[in-house]
């Protein structure tokens, strides 16, 4: 990536900052879209070094304004799109808010692409599309089942950029992360919700359904994906997963959590955390193989070593957790 202009939009958020400082470090020149505030606040950005800072060119503005994307990516050789609204329970009571920023902001990004002739265009997915899966593990043609507002946004985000590329040419490699974790992610997730509740001297954690199973990705890896990603030539129009090609139940991640932070863990149900039963994605599990093929890529980081580091971070940033408080 050294020597190339590219974008990141999302660029504040939690896979968004660690891939622009990447990207950084990688000698890129990267432009950062980060989300308008009237602080000027980059969100993660602003916890970056220094020497990183001073490399961005940052814009504040929203992914739905069609012109201020457009200008953001004039010049640029890879756009990596990430800007999405992406908690699940949110989606329940802002559905139409998914809808404005997952859909219309990915058609924004997609014009700017083809306008501006960008090289590639990297459009972050997820592997929510899915739904309850029909077979595991779960390979990149499975069908797409929209069990959420925010599931169905990402469908249609992902329809849009596949439409695109046939309707248009536009180079768009997508891109479908499975559970990501790590530093920075926040407590509407299930592992920071865990470790969070642990680390501050809590030994009743309050959980929803401890039965499903995720395929947890540590953000480091999933970051080298998007990386080689926007390296990769030839795989316009293609979709690649990026998991481990293992699942762990919520249950099983307690008992994790329980032997790091050295207490005995017991667990309450709090039916505010409880999706509606049509809803709930009962297990995610990636087949990593079209990445480790099509990127060279695969996931290093146990699940063990990602949570160690993920709750070392978190000891030292439990102040912004705020652990007795639903976060939807």
């Amino acid at each position: 990536m050294a020597g190339r202009r590219v974008v990141v939009t999302g660029a504040d958020g939690f896979i968004g900052s660690h891939l622009t400082e990447k990207l950084v470090r990688a000698g890129a020149e990267v432009t950062a879209f980060c989300f308008y505030n009237s602080a000027g606040s980059l969100g993660w950005l602003d916890k970056s070094e220094p020497d990183v800072l001073s490399s961005l060119d940052v814009r504040l503005g929203d992914i739905r304004d069609a012109r201020f994307v457009e200008q953001a990516c004039q010049g640029a050789s890879v756009v990596f799109h990430l800007a999405a609204l992406i908690a699940i329970p949110y989606s329940y009571a802002a559905a139409e808010s998914f809808i404005d920023t997952n859909v219309r902001g990915t058609l924004n990004v997609l014009e700017a692409v083809r306008r501006s002739q960008c090289e590639l265009l990297v459009h972050a997915s997820t592997s929510e599309v899915y739904g309850t899966p029909d077979s595991l593990p779960i390979v990149e043609s499975h069908p797409l089942k929209a069990q959420s507002p925010y599931s169905a946004s990402k469908i249609a985000a992902d329809k849009l950029c596949e439409s695109f590329h046939c309707s248009y040419g536009v180079p768009v490699l997508t891109l479908r992360p499975f559970n990501t974790y790590g530093p920075r992610q926040s407590a509407r997730a299930i592992v920071p919700t865990i470790l969070a509740q642990a680390l501050s001297g809590g030994r009743t954690i309050h959980l929803g359904n401890l039965a499903p199973k995720r395929d947890l990705t540590f953000i480091s890896d999933t970051v080298r994906g998007f990386v080689a990603a926007g390296d990769a030539t030839g795989l316009a129009g293609r979709t690649i997963q990026l998991g481990t090609g293992r699942s762990e139940s919520i249950a099983e991640m307690v008992r994790l959590a329980s032997e790091i932070c050295g207490v005995e863990l017991q667990v309450e149900e709090d039916v505010q955390r409880l999706r509606p039963q049509a809803s709930e994605v009962m297990v995610l599990q990636a087949d990593p193989s079209l990445a480790r093929e099509l990127l060279g890529w695969s996931a290093k980081t146990t699940l063990e070593e990602g949570m160690i580091q993920t709750a070392d971070w978190m000891r030292s940033n439990l102040s912004r957790y705020a652990a007795d408080r639903y976060s939807i």
